[in-house]
């Protein structure tokens, strides 16, 4: 089930986005972002944030993050991958919007991959002005 995240989420939420991002992005030192945590977590509410949740229990599972039209990003937690609760957040986020758009670093080519597979397209490349690494601003319309 997909919800708005609740104040009770955010360490869950904050675990996942910490975890997520260092092994998606094993060519950035893993202390960018733990440097960046805090002021992630603080600005964490000015964002939309709905999260994706297991069973009754309610355990946070995955969440996505948008300002306006722009998808901040998907996360899913380790060991909850390829089960489609990515895709599910993704989904979620095309029924509320009419489109997207998002960066995605050019050497995370499975992050590449799944945007591709639903429908978003390659628009510019550009350097990251935190990382110094490249990455590819895609965007996706509803037909």
């Amino acid at each position: 089930m997909v919800r708005r995240m609740e104040e009770t989420d955010l360490d869950s939420v904050m675990q996942i986005w910490l975890e997520s991002n260092i092994k998606a992005h094993d060519f950035i030192p893993k202390e960018y972002w733990e440097n960046n945590f805090a002021s992630v977590r603080e600005m964490v509410f000015e964002a939309e944030v709905y999260v994706y949740v297991t069973g009754c229990g309610g355990k946070v599972a995955g969440f996505l993050g948008m300002m306006e039209d722009y998808l901040a990003g998907i996360f899913v937690r380790g060991g909850m991958r390829s089960r489609g609760i990515g895709k599910c957040l993704l989904c979620f986020a095309k029924k509320e919007k009419r489109r997207l758009s998002l960066h995605v670093y050019r050497k995370n080519e499975r992050a590449l991959r799944f945007y591709e597979r639903e429908g978003f397209l390659r628009r510019e490349e550009m350097a990251d002005r935190g990382t110094g690494e490249m990455e590819i601003l895609m965007e996706w319309e509803k037909g």
